[in-house]
């Protein structure tokens, strides 16, 4: 069966168009029958290539965007289902995904999720086991046919279908947070085998260019979808004071829609004019498509914005100049072309010295530390790697686990996970100083460098990283590879242990020998006799 969306994005013909539906908490309440009846408008307008459907965004409870797409799918227009690593472990999501694959259900976003909220009996517990770039892996894995062992038999599955994307988010307006975002998106294509991005939404249209411009710089060649929402000022309102985290609406921008709501129809008609210019201008600098949504959108509307943004397409380079929102002391990767308003292909220049916050004394240990004992073939490695061989499922190994996780928690707030990713992340813990558990890069969600969860409380850890490795001149390392999943069956097990006696995620990456744990040896000596 023909998949319309992904031949959508593939031709460079075609300008795909996706629209976006809410379903909303419930199974037969007003969100759900709306979105059913969005989905049939979309069914019969052939310019509309999938119904795209989020995860219950903003981390409130919603039915699941697959089982809705199932019922749209049978309308007869692709379902394009946001999948989120927020409240499921990956057992759960490799369940998810055998049920679409088997429902036809092929075209899929991954996110990292908004951070979740309450539900029933209070907040529920966040999950984020695995990340963006993590389940890309494994959606991967799935279509090129799943292979697990059972005992010494290995099982392959059937090959999957999945058409598989990610976001980014280029409205960051530090260095740090915008560069991590760009780091992320290199380990997207990379290394998770994204087939296409979509952007966050902001009304900035130097940043679309700049995502534009980044991913053909870095020869991230997939196809780049812009975002359009319909902007009521109550919605910019909340955004502007970051109430949907990583959607930027700017004081000039929320002045102006202030502005507009005074009209006789409340400021509509300049809504789908400011969403029709999006189209236009996104399609004349060479998007391969537009997500377009807004709350009570209808199908008049969306045919609107496509009729006009057609218009607009052509003359495109003339509306730039009323997309002018940026960012107070906002970063941008490239300098400004004054003749386009977008950006020139010159780099903004980054002044090593100037870091956003003091390097501490912590990581200067830390990385002194590093240097002279974990680097394989170096220095004390060897001498650490034959210390741990003689302690490990000693009687010495459980004083020693527990002197290490105090030094660690001392340091670190470390949660004992056994599968250390802090030497990653400049030692700022992804599993405890994270919420999201974010081991390849930041999350979308952060503003002026604070954590989603805790704004102007904690600062990302990948803002804290970026400025400590690059106070070394290392701030390459954070898009050089990407980091495996942590492997829970090392939890509470002393994570030096593991890592020299190569147990853990780094081992083949580094190239450290296995050593079995003594019981496995015994075991392995009894078959053999």
């Amino acid at each position: 069966m023909t998949n319309r969306f992904k031949e959508s994005l593939l031709d460079p013909g075609t300008f795909s168009v996706t629209w976006e539906i809410v379903p909303g908490r419930g199974a037969n309440e007003k969100a759900q029958i709306e979105a059913i009846e969005t989905a049939k408008a979309g069914a019969k307008d052939p310019r509309i290539h999938a119904i795209t459907i989020t995860d219950c965004p903003s981390g409130n409870p919603a039915i699941l965007a697959e089982n809705l797409g199932k019922e749209i799918l049978d309308l007869g227009i692709e379902p394009l289902v946001h999948f989120t690593c927020k409240d499921k472990n990956r057992t759960q999501m490799e369940s998810q995904l055998y049920a679409m694959n088997r429902s036809g259900i092929r075209n899929l976003l991954v996110m990292t999720g908004d951070y979740v909220n309450d539900a029933f009996g209070g907040r529920a517990k966040p999950v984020f086991d695995i990340d963006p770039i993590q389940c890309c892996n494994l959606i991967a894995s799935m279509n090129d046919g799943l292979e697990y062992q059972v005992g010494p038999k290995t099982i392959k599955n059937q090959p999957a279908d999945f058409f598989y994307g990610c976001a980014v988010s280029p409205f960051k307006s530090q260095e740090s947070e915008q560069i991590g975002q760009y780091n992320k998106l290199i380990k997207k294509v990379r290394d998770g085998g994204a087939q296409f991005i979509i952007c966050q939404l902001g009304y900035d249209m130097r940043k679309f260019h700049e995502t534009f411009q980044f991913m053909k710089e870095n020869g991230l060649n997939v196809p780049l979808v812009g975002n359009i929402y319909i902007l009521p000022f109550g919605a910019g309102r909340l955004m502007n004071r970051n109430g949907i985290p990583g959607a930027v609406v700017t004081d000039k921008l929320l002045h102006q829609l202030e502005k507009e709501k005074q009209a006789e129809d409340k400021g509509k008609e300049a809504r789908l004019i400011r969403a029709a210019k999006m189209y236009g201008i996104m399609k004349g600098i060479g998007f391969a498509g537009a997500h377009i949504g807004g709350h009570g959108m209808s199908a008049a509307d969306m045919d609107y914005i496509i009729v006009e943004g057609e218009k607009y397409a052509g003359n495109w380079k003339s509306y730039i100049d009323e997309f002018d929102y940026p960012m107070k002391n906002g970063f941008y990767y490239y300098q400004k072309d004054p003749e386009t308003g977008l950006n020139s292909e010159k780099h903004t220049e980054i002044d090593p010295d100037n870091l956003e916050f003091r390097v501490g004394g912590i990581y200067h240990l830390s990385h002194f530390t590093h240097w002279l004992m974990m680097t394989p073939g170096k220095n004390l490695f060897n001498f650490m790697r034959g210390f741990y061989k003689l302690i490990d499922d000693t009687k010495v190994e459980r004083p020693y686990h527990f002197c290490e996780h105090m030094a660690k928690v001392i340091l670190y707030d470390c949660k004992d996970c056994g599968d250390c990713a802090m030497t990653h992340t400049a030692y700022a813990c992804p599993m405890s100083k994270c919420p999201k558990h974010q081991r390849n890069g930041p999350c979308g969600g952060s503003r002026d460098g604070w954590c989603e969860v805790y704004p102007g409380k904690k600062k990302c850890i990948y803002v804290k990283a970026y400025t400590r490795l690059k106070g070394y001149g290392l701030e390459q390392e954070l898009s050089a590879y990407s980091v495996a999943p942590c492997d829970w069956k090392l939890y509470q097990k002393p994570s030096w242990v593991n890592y020299f006696l190569g147990r853990d995620h780094d081992a083949k990456r580094l190239g450290i020998p296995y050593v079995p744990p003594k019981a496995e040896r015994k075991a392995m000596k009894r078959k053999a006799k």
